[in-house]
């Protein structure tokens, strides 16, 4: 690869953390243009990638050029200044000013120490004519739908006269005719010139905006290739590789009884219409891409998302306004995905975080001492294979893995009869992620349902009975993991056949 015919490249760029290599010898180059997609599943190696390009992190080894030039990238700023701008997935606007406000953030023209008002409309509104929209520079940005904000901040990137523009999901909150905006937006800004860096999990979408695709797996540069000249099973297959798929044991077999019926859940602009039922000892899984509703809903299992309309029946039970006090007594367990601020309190012991859930069951009389919570304590690091030098170390000092331990323990504590487990495996090694499994499986031995959420397609096809698949907030297919694949499940999540 020749470094010099390319706006932005990089040659042997490897990133190394404490006990992990999240990227290992990428080399790719994004030409003046043309559009790029970057893609991989969840851990490929795509915002360590991104990040070193922008400036956020800096390399462990290897080399960036921009136009055929070898440069260092320490800060976002060095970025700036070889004209890379990055659109991030999580807007940055600032909803109480206008839109010019947003676009100059910080460079508004001054006069005689003054903002120059006019100067300021002018700019900003030629970014914008430039873009070939017609959003009012004066409008206040917070009363802009989500679409007109994505353009904002596209052209709050674009008025620093980028050479590179990195998109990061840009589509993840838009609607269909929203996206077809977006892209012809986008395919603009290539024939100016501009090298486009277009990062998302639609896989769908590539056929309309992609020019050419790189492919990361487990921090490896798999394949660039044209997307004239490749399909989406392909790509999918570099996604994932040759997955050895670890069978569940045959003698996990679900219940007859419905443990909890769920009746036309809604939550307005997450979820709508799910209906499902969950059987005694069933490992229920939920596949679906980044933004498909899967989190929003288990929260609202819980009690802890808010629902419009719509039933859940627990134990044969209507729940009326489920709350996660209620949810919790009535048998309900939920291990959230971000374990380090919902889950843990991370100054607190391990004893203590692994008896948050069941204190009411420990106490005696309405008081509780070390003595018995350690009982409990001792029969859940038994039983899960933490790793623990002393149960009064702050959670803290925990490896992933066994932070996650201490979080599932601390609903097992509670004698559970359903199970809700948001990404359990996320940041954790592959041997923790197989007890997780086994206690699964455990569970399911001992009648304890379960429904597992995982973006790691490959777990929910090795784990689970059945797959309910998400889409745009909507159940809609049910799989056997036994009939498909990884890379067929994925292209049902993407809405391809």
């Amino acid at each position: 690869m020749s470094e010099t015919s390319f706006k932005l490249a990089t040659r042997d760029l490897g990133k190394d953390y404490p006990g992990t290599v999240a990227l290992d010898g990428v080399s790719v180059g994004f030409a003046p243009g043309e559009v790029h997609a970057l893609i991989g599943k969840n851990g490929a190696g795509k915002s360590t990638l991104v990040k070193m390009l922008a400036g956020s992190v800096v390399p462990s080894r290897g080399q960036i050029f921009c136009d055929g030039m070898e440069v260092a990238l320490n800060s976002p700023q060095d970025a700036f200044a070889q004209g890379i701008a990055i659109v991030y997935q999580e807007l940055s606007l600032v909803p109480g000013l206008t839109v010019a406000e947003n676009i100059l953030l910080g460079r508004t023209p001054k006069k005689r120490g003054i903002i120059d008002w006019q100067a300021t409309y002018a700019q900003a509104a030629a970014v914008l004519e430039r873009m070939r929209t017609d959003i009012d520079v004066r409008a206040r940005t917070g009363d802009l739908g989500v679409a007109q904000q994505q353009v904002v901040e596209i052209a709050k990137a674009m008025s620093l006269s980028p050479k590179v523009l990195m998109l990061d999901e840009p589509t993840s909150a838009l609607a269909r005719h929203e996206t077809e905006n977006l892209f012809r937006l986008v395919r603009g800004l290539a024939a100016e010139g501009v090298a486009i860096v277009y990062i998302s999990h639609r896989l769908h979408e590539l056929r309309q905006i992609a020019d050419r695709v790189t492919v990361l797996r487990d921090g490896r540069h798999i394949n660039t290739v044209a997307m004239a000249e490749t399909g989406v099973e392909q790509i999918v297959q570099m996604m994932f590789g040759e997955v050895v798929q670890r069978e569940r044991p045959g003698d996990l077999l679900p219940g007859e009884a419905v443990v909890m019926e769920v009746r036309g859940l809604t939550c307005e602009g997450k979820f709508a219409e799910v209906d499902f039922s969950l059987y005694e000892g069933e490992v229920l899984g939920i596949a679906g891409m980044l933004g498909s509703g899967r989190t929003e809903l288990l929260k609202a299992l819980f009690g802890a998302e808010p629902t419009d309309s719509g039933q859940v029946v627990l134990q044969g039970r209507l729940v009326d306004r489920p709350t996660p006090a209620r949810m919790k007594a009535l048998g309900l367990a939920f291990t959230p995905e971000n374990r380090k601020e919902e889950a843990l309190v991370q100054a607190h012991s391990i004893r203590a975080n692994m008896c948050m859930a069941s204190m009411g069951e420990i106490a005696s009389n309405g008081y509780i001492t070390r003595d018995m919570e350690q009982v409990v304590v001792d029969e859940q690091v038994a039983k899960l294979q933490i790793k623990v030098a002393s149960t009064e170390d702050a959670v803290s000092s925990l490896s992933g893995g066994n932070q996650q331990k201490v979080v599932v323990g601390n609903w097992l504590s509670t004698r559970p009869r359903v199970m809700l487990f948001d990404e359990p495996t996320r940041g954790i090694d592959v041997q923790a992620k197989q007890q997780l499994f086994q206690v699964m499986w455990d569970l399911s031995r001992e009648g304890i349902a379960t429904v597992f959420v995982s973006t790691e397609l490959e777990e929910l096809v090795e784990v689970c009975h059945r797959i309910l698949i998400m889409r745009e907030g909507q159940i809609v297919d049910e799989v056997r993991p036994e009939t498909l694949s990884a890379d067929e499940l994925a292209l049902r999540c993407m809405g391809e056949n």
